[in-house]
C-alpha cells in the first residue's frame, strides 16, 4: 500500500513525530509512503501563513526524513515531497527555493485562489456562491498542474461552493475532463472523508468515473493514528467502488 499525503508537527496542526507516523504505517502494512508537508511560501510581505512550516524549518524537515528514509529503508519506502499551491505571482521564488533540498515529488493542494496574500485571495475551504471564485480555482490549478511540478492534485473537490447545482455540475464536468486531458492523478481524500467535510464531492467523482480519470487515495494524515483507521478507509474505497472508481494502488514517482 501506499500513501503521499502525510503532514508533519511542522505545520502547527497535525500531530505526533515523524517517527510516529513511519512507524504506524508499518504497523498498517503500508510498503512506501511520503511525506507532503505544506510548503513554506517565500511570500514577498510580511503575510505570515499560519497552516505551514516556516522557511527556517525547511531543512529540519529535509534532515528528519532523509533520516528516517535511511534507518526504515529495510522496512519502508520513504518519500520526501511538499504539498504546495500554486500562486501565480510567486511559484518560481518557491521553487528556487525549495529545488535545493532534492525533494522528491510535489502535490497541488490548492487552499487558497490569488496568492493567498492578496486582499482578493479567497480560502477554497470556505462556503461561496461566487461563479467567479469557482471559476478562479478552477483556472488557477489547471496553470498550476500544466507547469509538470506536480505529482499529483489533492482534494480537487476542496472548493466549496454553495450555489447553483446545476451549475456546479457542468463547470465540475468540464474540469474533470480537462484534468484527464493532462493525465494527472486526482486524489480522493480520506481527511475529508474521515472529518465529514464538503469533500469527497459524490458528484465531482462521479464524473471522474465517468472520465476514467486516474484516481488514487490520500490519508492527508495530520495524526498517526489516521493510519490505522482501516474500517472508515475501507468505507471510502466502497464509496469509489460504488461509482466504478478503482484507485491507482502503485503510481510510480
Amino acid at each position: 500500500m501506499q500513501n503521499f499525503h502525510t503532514h508533519t508537527f511542522r505545520c502547527h496542526h497535525a500531530k505526533g513525530t515523524d517517527r510516529d507516523y513511519v512507524e504506524a504505517a508499518i504497523k498498517a502494512g503500508y510498503t512506501e509512503i511520503g511525506f507532503s508537508d505544506h510548503v513554506p511560501y517565500p511570500f514577498p510581505t510580511q503575510y505570515y501563513s499560519d497552516f505551514r512550516m516556516k522557511l527556517n524549518e525547511t531543512e529540519d524537515y529535509v534532515k528528519s526524513i532523509r533520516s528516517l528514509q535511511k534507518e526504515y529503508a529495510d522496512r519502508i519506502t520513504i518519500r520526501l515531497g511538499f504539498e504546495a499551491e500554486y500562486y501565480p505571482d510567486i511559484f518560481s521564488s518557491l521553487l528556487d527555493f525549495i529545488k535545493p533540498f532534492h525533494y522528491d515529488y510535489l502535490i497541488l493542494g490548492q487552499h487558497f485562489t490569488n496568492n493567498e496574500y492578496d486582499s482578493g485571495a479567497f480560502y477554497c475551504g470556505h462556503k461561496t456562491n461566487s461563479i467567479e471564485i469557482l471559476d478562479k480555482y478552477i483556472i488557477q490549478t489547471l496553470e498550476g498542474l500544466k507547469t509538470g511540478e506536480f505529482l499529483y492534485f489533492a482534494h480537487p473537490d476542496l472548493i466549496h461552493f454553495t450555489g447553483s447545482r446545476e451549475i456546479y455540475k457542468q463547470k465540475m464536468k468540464d474540469f474533470v475532463r480537462e484534468l484527464k486531458n493532462l493525465a494527472i492523478p486526482l486524489e480522493c481524500n480520506f481527511l475529508g472523508f474521515w472529518d465529514k467535510r464538503n469533500y469527497p464531492d459524490k458528484t465531482f467523482w462521479k464524473f471522474a468515473a465517468e472520465e476514467q480519470n486516474p484516481v488514487i487515495i490520500g490519508l492527508d494524515a495530520h495524526q498517526p493514528e489516521v493510519y490505522l483507521d482501516k474500517k472508515r478507509l475501507e468505507k471510502m474505497k466502497n464509496f469509489l467502488s460504488e461509482l466504478g472508481i478503482t484507485p491507482v494502488e502503485n503510481l510510480k514517482l
